[in-house]
């Protein structure tokens, strides 16, 4: 009978762990439903690098989260849709743009706060983009010479 009680208790340890991970990795991933968020749109000349749940950050903090890539078939540009945290606020005049983490890391979406006191809106659009830079298109441009 103790062997019976000690696979339950064992088993029940494990099945708790893995729902606590399952928790911590859906909050980390940008899963979880935090009802204080509101969304940003922007519009990039290429997103290369970003995909849904991506990092968005201020300041080397991360405030958000990418929650929707689209290709607008009218202007061919990567239409996106962030969502900010609760609390954050961010001035009518910042400007947004793809940024890497270095020459082999990752990719994320920073903004770029301006100096507005009027703040942008749940469900604006931030109008200054900078999409983002190719690694490989710009080695072409360096070994070839080119100044384009």
């Amino acid at each position: 009978m103790s062997e019976n009680t000690t696979e339950v208790l064992v088993g029940g340890a494990v099945l708790a762990v893995a729902i606590g991970f399952l928790v911590f990795a859906g909050q980390a991933t940008g899963f979880s439903t935090e009802s204080g968020d509101y969304s940003l749109k922007a519009s990039f000349r290429s997103v290369e690098g970003v995909s849904i749940g991506t990092d968005v950050r201020m300041a080397g903090v991360k405030v958000g989260t990418v929650i929707g890539l689209n290709l607008n078939t009218q202007n061919f540009r990567a239409d996106s849709e962030i969502s900010v945290f609760e609390g954050v606020v961010v001035p009518d005049d910042s400007s947004i743009q793809i940024s890497s983490e270095g020459l082999l890391g990752g990719t994320f979406v920073e903004i770029l706060p301006g100096g507005s006191p009027l703040n942008y809106e749940p469900g604006s659009e931030i109008e200054d983009t900078q999409g983002a830079v190719s690694l490989v298109s710009l080695l072409l441009k360096f070994v070839s010479g080119s100044e384009e």
